[in-house]
């Protein structure tokens, strides 16, 4: 149809304008309906938000369903995908890491953990079990080279990707989208932040998660101005339930910050 369409156009530079505009158009129409309608059905929300529940059994239930949509991200170009902004690029790549962790735990359920999918010589996150923009993947491939590439530069990405673990960041229970992309980082960073289990103060200590200790580097190289982890953290203050005389505090070292322990435990739903 494409090709008609761009023999219709007449002379040569019309010819190569259409169909570069008709490649970008289907390049910019990837739809994440049938992602979100999956985690609106299997992600159940819990601690008034902070946290989510994975239902894998409904998953596995709904395995052509998800499969058919990783299908559909395997078949997208590198040719493709570059004529994307960089919203419509990072929330495809989220999109997709989360998709296929939630494929992989499918694979292997039941277990206690996502590394006990891994092996002593290999995790989990370093076992190439998918193909994306033409390579074959692993987990690590996507959130490392790709995700986390300095054409998008963006450190609330850690509050996205999910690592089907407890002590992740929530599984939003919708997709990310190019649209609202911007706002759903911003969301997922405060509704985590805001999870005292993981991030809280005692006395003059700010305990945090350990993706902070993991990741420092990627909160301190810029973003938004940012130079440092407490200057991050300072402009989420609100979430994390700080005072301005405690933001001051934290900006001048007076609070110091520690990391907490990390639960591996899967994320699954807890049957009653």
């Amino acid at each position: 149809m494409k090709k008609l369409l761009c023999k219709g156009l007449g002379p040569l530079l019309g010819i190569l304008l259409g169909c570069l505009s008709s490649m970008m158009a289907y390049a910019a129409d990837f739809d994440h309906a049938d992602w979100d309608a999956l985690l609106k059905k299997h992600v159940v929300v819990i601690q008034s938000g902070f946290s989510t529940q994975v239902d894998y059994k409904g998953f596995i239930a709904d395995k052509a369903k998800l499969n058919d949509y990783l299908t559909r991200t395997t078949a997208i170009t590198q040719a493709a995908f570059d004529q994307w902004s960089k919203s419509a690029q990072l929330a495809f790549l989220i999109n997709v890491y989360n998709a296929q962790t939630i494929s992989l735990v499918s694979s292997g359920y039941p277990v206690k953990s996502i590394k006990d999918l891994g092996s002593l010589l290999q995790s989990p996150w370093k076992k190439p079990f998918f193909t994306l923009l033409g390579e074959q993947r692993s987990l690590d491939d996507l959130e490392h080279k790709l995700i986390r590439h300095d054409r998008y530069a963006q450190p609330r990405i850690h509050f996205a990707v999910n690592c089907a673990s407890i002590g992740c960041p929530a599984l939003l229970a919708k997709a990310f989208t190019p649209e609202l992309l911007t706002q759903q980082l911003d969301e997922a960073t405060r509704m985590f932040l805001g999870d005292r289990t993981r991030n809280f103060l005692a006395g003059d200590t700010l305990t945090l998660s350990s993706i902070f200790d993991w990741y420092r580097g990627d909160f301190e190289r810029g973003w938004d101005s940012f130079k440092s982890l407490p200057d991050f953290l300072a402009s989420y203050h609100q979430a994390l339930g700080l005072n301005e005389e405690q933001v001051k505090k934290l900006r001048t070292g007076v609070i110091k910050i520690d990391f907490g322990d990390y639960d591996w435990n899967l994320n699954s739903v807890v049957l009653k």
